[in-house]
This record gives structure tokens, C-alpha cells and sequence, in this order.
């Protein structure tokens, strides 16, 4: 719909990944009806610069692309959570006095402003749970201009249950010390604890895809004899494009897997094959991170769609934090997989304080 209402009109030169970027992450975010709302509205995290000639141009675009919608008698999840937020401000009771919202760093702007308008008129109405290194799925926005101020209420959890000392280091090292948002609360990774020890993250480069396979059976095999179920076993990829590399290397291991989807959760018996989006929330004793190739992560195809260089910067943070999510899925073991030349991220991760590991080749 977006693109034939671009087809439509003239003396623009927006590519249609810029287009849908502009219309989800803004206009339709933040549920503009007006031009001048559309005008005066501030584009944080969209950091291609455009003047006021060209928002004038895509707002024709947007108001066709909302126009095509009534028409058909559609509307999208920004509008449902919108018609909810206007429902909820006329109500005089609200239907919970409590809200619980766990992994909170990936609200889009029209949940966030329901939850506002859901806990208005309670002061703790709203508890909220979240890990900014962890947001893969939203642009930043200001919590705050949606009356979510958590400025001198907040404060970060430095006991981690979950990984191992060993696996949290290296990942920790793929994202800056100090996350911020844009309303200036920062989280800070240093001065985390872990509770239990474990092995040290492998990361071996391969000669080909094959090498990689025979390497990530092996391993997974190694870890099946040693007691470790089929279901504590994940096995992540960066997109459904390198998913037929992960069952190459099920089938070498010669295990039972399952490949999770919206539909598909873990299963008893089966080793969980996942892309990194959804493998997010989940929690396995032992990971492999496959595919993890120069062009892979970060994606080429994402950092050759940015229609501005300023926008690199936001394809680079949200691709290192895939990874970071991908290997903090771990608990006691981490194998990370690629083919030569692999992702520049793995230098990092394998960097340490008296210099670098340097990565086993198969």
C-alpha cells in the first residue's frame, strides 16, 4: 500500500525501505492525522535528516497510505493500541490498578502510551523490567513525552542468575559499558556478578560451510553424551537464510530438532533450532551461535538498504545487540561458528583485558 501510494506521487526520491520506516516508526506510531502534527513531531531514532519540502511530500504519501486504509476498513496495531488509549483516558475506572511489564526496552510508542494512559492517576501503577542492551526490535523514543518519566526511580540489577561468569564477560564486551536512552537514564554493565562459573566461550572459524557443520555436531554431540537433554541444547542463527546450516549440523549430531517459530515453542526431546529474534526470552544450558560470517552480522543487506550514513550507526547497535541476545541465551556452555572471514563483532567479544584470544580454526 505504501509503495502504490508513492507510485502516485511526484518529485520524491524515497526508497520504499525508507517509506515503510518513516510511516511504522512515526507517522503511524504516533498516530498522526494532520500534517502540522506530522510537521512538528520529533524524528528520534530516525536519524536521516529530511527538510521541511520533503516532509511535505511524504506526508501527501502518508495521507494516502491512511486514506487506503479507511477505505478498506483496516487498521494497524498502532491504531488498535490508540483507539485503547482514548477508550481508557474517557473511562473513569480502570481495568487493573497494577501492571507488571516485563522486557520493557522493546515497547513501540503506541504500547508505551497505552500503559501511560492504563496506570494514569497512580503513582506506581506501572512496574517495569527491561535490559536496553536487549532492544533488537524498536526505535529509541522519549518515554517521557508519553508521561512515563522513570527518571530517579529506576535503578539496574546487578546479580545475574542466569549466565555464567565466563559468557557474560565476553558478551558484555560486544555492547559500550554504559547503555542510555534517549531521556539520559543510562545502565551501566560494569559491576555485574554472576553466581556460578563455567567453561570459557568457544568461537572457532572454518574454512567452509561444511567444516562448520561437521565442527557444530561434534560439539553438540560431545555435549549430549555428557548429560546435557536434547531441549537444554540451542542452536541460533542471525535469519532463516542460514537455518539450513544449523539442521546440517543436527543431522551430523544425529539429533531430534525443532525449528521455533511464532507458532513453534521448545519441545521435550528436541534440540531448538532458532533464528536470534525469536530465541529471544529463551534460556538453554548450551548454545551454539552459528553463521556468524562477515556480511551476516552485521546483515548486508541491512547496512546497503540505509538511505542515509547516519543511519549505520543505528543498524550497527541493534545488530551487535541480536548477538549479545543470541549468546546470553547460554548458561553453562557457548560455541560460536563462522566461515572465514567472520563478523569484525567476534573480535570484540573474544577481547580481554590482557588482550585477545585468538578464535580455533576447523
Amino acid at each position: 500500500m505504501i509503495a502504490k501510494a508513492a507510485a502516485e506521487v511526484e518529485g520524491h526520491k524515497f526508497s520504499s525501505h525508507f517509506l515503510f520506516g518513516e510511516w511504522t516508526e512515526v507517522a503511524d506510531a504516533w498516530q498522526l492525522k494532520t500534517w502540522e502534527a506530522y510537521r512538528d513531531v520529533s524524528r528520534l531514532g530516525r536519524k536521516t535528516r529530511i527538510g521541511g519540502k520533503q516532509r511535505e511530500i511524504l506526508w501527501t504519501i502518508f495521507e494516502r497510505v491512511g486514506a487506503g486504509l479507511a477505505e478498506r476498513k483496516a487498521v494497524t496495531w498502532a491504531e488498535v493500541f490508540g483507539r485503547l488509549a482514548d477508550q481508557l483516558a474517557t473511562d473513569k475506572q480502570r481495568p487493573y490498578d497494577y501492571s507488571v511489564v516485563d522486557e520493557c526496552q522493546d515497547l513501540g510508542v503506541a504500547e508505551a502510551r497505552f500503559l501511560g494512559v492504563l496506570a494514569s492517576g497512580q503513582p506506581d501503577g506501572l512496574f517495569f523490567t527491561g535490559d536496553l542492551g536487549q532492544r533488537i526490535f524498536q526505535q529509541p523514543f522519549s518515554w517521557k513525552a508519553l508521561g512515563l518519566d522513570v527518571r530517579g526511580r529506576s535503578f539496574t540489577l546487578r546479580i545475574n542468575y542466569r549466565t555464567s561468569h565466563q559468557i557474560r564477560l565476553h558478551a558484555d564486551r560486544l555492547l559500550p559499558s554504559t547503555v542510555s536512552d534517549v531521556d539520559g537514564n543510562s545502565e551501566g554493565r560494569r559491576g555485574t556478578v554472576s553466581m556460578f562459573d563455567g567453561p570459557s566461550p568457544l568461537v572457532t572459524v572454518c574454512k567452509d560451510t561444511g567444516k562448520e557443520a561437521e565442527a557444530v555436531g561434534a560439539w553438540i554431540a560431545q555435549r549430549l553424551e555428557e548429560g546435557c537433554q536434547p531441549h537444554e541444547i540451542g542452536v541460533v542463527v542471525r535469519s532463516d537464510a542460514e537455518l539450513k546450516r544449523a539442521r546440517a549440523a543436527l543431522k551430523i549430531a544425529g539429533a531430534r530438532s525443532i525449528e521455533l517459530s511464532d507458532k513453534v515453542e521448545v519441545e521435550d526431546g528436541s534440540v531448538a533450532i532458532s533464528t536470534m529474534h525469536f530465541a529471544k526470552g529463551l534460556e538453554f544450558r548450551s548454545v551454539v551461535v552459528m553463521a556468524c560470517d562477515d556480511e551476516v552480522i552485521p546483515l548486508q543487506e541491512r547496512i546497503e538498504s540505509v538511505a542515509d550514513d547516519a543511519d549505520l550507526e543505528e543498524v550497527y547497535d541493534t545488530e551487535r545487540h541480536l548477538l549479545y541476545v543470541a549468546c546470553t541465551r547460554a548458561r553453562d556452555h557457548l560455541l560460536i561458528t563462522g566461515v572465514d572471514p567472520v563478523s569484525e563483532f567476534l573480535d570484540d567479544f573474544m577481547k580481554d583485558d590482557q588482550g585477545r584470544h585468538a578464535p580455533s580454526r576447523g
